[in-house]
């Protein structure tokens, strides 16, 4: 069993919804800071912060996917996009490329660094 490949994509918006959580999780904590106004203000404050970085970070990548390529996997047939030069299908976690000199080589998501480019 290999070693299990996710989409670049869909890792971004895991990451996003993550932030949510954690930003609702320390404004839940601020509730038990009621008796000092400071330390719950602050906590809500910071959970809000958490909210408007996962904002951003949707925004971001919803940007980003509009600019990314459109495929279709080889193997389930079904249209994903890709980001750089090597990702994974967004469905099934297919490796996949659009670099021909990279066809048939191990996947390696390094080869979207500029420095393995050569």
């Amino acid at each position: 069993m290999g070693i299990k490949y996710t989409n670049k994509i869909n890792k971004i918006r895991t990451f996003a919804l993550s932030l949510v959580f954690i930003g609702i999780l320390v404004m839940y904590i601020g509730i038990f800071f009621r008796d000092s106004p400071i330390l719950m203000t602050i906590s809500m404050l910071i959970g809000f912060l958490f909210i408007i970085g996962s904002t951003v970070v949707y925004f971001w990548i919803g940007m980003l996917s509009t600019k990314s390529v459109q495929v279709v996997c080889p193997s389930c047939n079904k249209p994903t996009k890709m980001l750089g030069r090597v990702d994974a299908c967004m469905h099934c976690n297919e490796p996949l490329t659009l670099d021909q000199s990279l066809e048939g080589k191990e996947f390696d998501e390094s080869y979207n660094n500029k420095s393995k480019r050569s």
